[in-house]
């Protein structure tokens, strides 16, 4: 039995034995010496949503007791060419090339440069955002050795939106090079990681797929930060755990990841799914069906959790956050039409049920939620049988017990990080301490209103409202409270609703019930208070390895960026290059 299996197995029965054995006690213990309909209802909920509470602690635990792995892998250099896909759509057209300059300088660093292309992908439709393009693109190509290496173009028409920006290129310039980089527009790589990647790619001819995990950087909102945070001490023990079960069958995120060309283009055409959005037309969560894809066809897909050197932004507030996040739902309901499609494996199939499960979560606990005030109005109704159990335990015990399913895992990262040293990456154990706590705080803070935007997302997806591919605010985005007040009051309303029903037809559950409202109360402060740029005011709260030491790539960027904002170019060579329409040459 291959590994990755072994691990799946265990991780499924432990879980699936964990999620079975609290909702028998929660159904053992739910009412008066009685069972009524709404204890069946509710224990089936506890049980369907525990279960993917569970696995995705599991995999955390799995996680801390796997291999940490730092360094980049060592040896001669990939000969196989290598394009580094760079899709833009109406972003900042300076602060995305000044990283592609960074990244081109870092890779000129490692003296493999002429292996390594970089295309710019414009799927841009905002004429004012073409018109930077074309002023960026010209300073771009005054960096060193970017003749004939550096190369953009733009599509007229965004067909198939990123997915299908890199079909085009791969179908009409994939056949000059034997790797491709897929970036995001916000992604940043070292020179040493992208050579370390194509290294893996020569030496394994099966690898279809390598993925990073990126750290989240220039974050500078509490939310941001704490999201920052939680992608930089966090996120890559969970990613150990999943790869341990994911083994040659992982996961595709989309971006900071290097594909095979050969592989991608044979395996890799997505069908445009029959009807109209949100469940028809082109699949917006494209990246999960590539891998299950390259899977099918015989290709390894893997992860690579201890890869350093892999960047990204994230978003910098819960509105940003949450726009995103719709897409995503989205994208991942959608992939419940694919759950039939023929030869793939179950793994795969089994990555779509978790990736529409973790939305469908969300009503599913609203639910759990609603009946279990419902079950408070009027115990024992409608009664189905007596003599079951004892007194009841009060509901606010699984909130217990989901709490401490979510913190386990990040108590015992913390606890493994002041063995092994990793906390000192982090300023040492007591300041890893505060913002691990600050992160359990703040997350449980925002945890109803995350609830409640998910689980509207849901009902939108399912009432078939196509939610299409909004523009990404990149940056820091202060939001008001007149303008989070606009975006939540219906959380507010949901939660006062919730709160006065329950007082005035069973007083008793107030008090498991107001963790739940009290934070939802306040949603809109909280959206707006957590926009605000904290590192001033608190430095040592969610403080990450990449603050205390700049990754060279990320100083290169900012230190390109500096310099091309500080006027080298003059109004009028910017107007004349903004009048100049600049033509896309790819290699053919």
């Amino acid at each position: 039995m291959r590994r990755s299996v072994l691990f799946r197995w265990s991780a499924l029965l432990i879980t699936l034995a964990l999620s079975l054995g609290g909702s028998y006690l929660f159904l053992r213990f739910s009412g008066e010496g009685s069972i009524s309909l709404l204890d069946i209802i509710r224990t089936l909920l506890v049980a369907f949503s525990g279960f993917w509470l569970v696995w995705g602690s599991a995999a955390a635990v799995m996680g801390v007791f796997a291999t940490r792995r730092r360094e980049p892998e060592t040896g001669p250099a990939a000969t196989g060419a290598t394009v580094i896909l760079v899709p833009i759509y109406n972003e900042d057209a300076m602060v995305t090339f000044a990283r592609i300059a960074a990244m081109n300088r870092s890779l000129i660093a490692e003296g493999v440069a002429d292996r390594f292309h970089f295309a710019i992908l414009s799927d841009s439709q905002a004429m004012e955002s073409v018109a930077q393009e074309a002023v960026w693109f010209e300073r771009l190509l005054q960096e060193p050795q970017s003749a004939g290496r550096i190369f953009y173009r733009r599509r007229e028409r965004n067909v198939g939106r990123k997915a299908g920006n890199v079909e085009d290129f791969i179908t009409h310039s994939g056949a000059a090079y034997e790797y491709a980089l897929i970036l995001d527009a916000d992604s940043l790589m070292e020179g040493s990681t992208i050579v370390a990647m194509a290294r893996r790619m020569e030496r394994d001819p099966q690898l279809g797929l390598l993925q990073t995990v990126p750290h989240i950087i220039n974050a500078r909102t509490l939310f941001g930060r704490s999201i920052q945070f939680a992608a930089a001490y966090l996120s890559p023990t969970f990613a150990r755990g999943a790869a341990l079960m994911q083994g040659d069958e992982g996961p595709y995120w989309g971006h900071n990841a290097m594909v095979r060309v050969r592989a991608f283009a044979a395996s890799c055409g997505l069908p445009e799914l029959s009807g109209t959005p949100p469940f028809g037309g082109h699949i917006l969560s494209h990246d999960y069906v590539e891998a299950a894809l390259l899977s099918r066809a015989g290709w390894k897909v893997q992860v690579d959790p201890g890869m350093p050197g892999s960047y990204e932004e994230g978003p910098e507030n819960i509105i940003e956050y949450a726009k995103r996040d719709r897409r995503w739902c989205q994208g991942n309901l959608q992939h419940g039409r694919l759950l039939a499609a023929p030869g793939l494996k179950w793994w795969s199939r089994f990555t779509f049920i978790r990736g529409m499960m973790a939305y469908l979560a969300s009503p599913l606990w609203l639910v759990l939620l609603a009946t279990s005030i419902v079950a408070a109005v009027v115990p024992d109704w409608p009664r189905l049988f007596a003599g079951f159990g004892p007194a009841p335990v009060p509901v606010w015990m699984l909130g217990v017990a989901v709490a401490v399913t979510l913190v386990l895992p990040k108590v015992l990262i913390l606890l493994r990080g002041m063995f092994d040293g990793h906390n000192r990456r982090f300023g040492g154990t007591l300041v890893a301490l505060v913002s691990v706590l600050g992160e359990i705080v703040l997350s449980t803070l925002l945890a109803p209103t995350m609830l409640l935007l998910q689980s509207r997302a849901v009902a939108q997806v399912l009432l078939g409202l196509d939610g299409g591919w909004p523009a990404t605010r990149r940056g820091q985005n202060y939001v008001s409270l007149v303008d989070a007040l606009r975006a939540s009051w219906w959380i507010v309303v949901l939660a006062a609703l919730a709160l006065g029903g329950t007082m005035a037809l069973a007083p008793a559950a107030v008090i498991w019930l107001a963790p739940a409202t009290l934070p939802a109360l306040v949603a809109p402060l909280l959206i707006s208070a957590t926009s605000h740029p904290t590192r001033r005011a608190l430095p040592i709260l969610f403080r990450t390895e990449i603050e205390l030491a700049p990754s060279p790539v990320l100083v290169a960027h900012r230190a390109t960026l500096a310099h091309w904002a500080s006027g080298d170019m003059t109004l009028e060579h910017q107007a004349v290059l903004a009048a100049t329409s600049v033509s896309g040459h790819v290699p053919a």
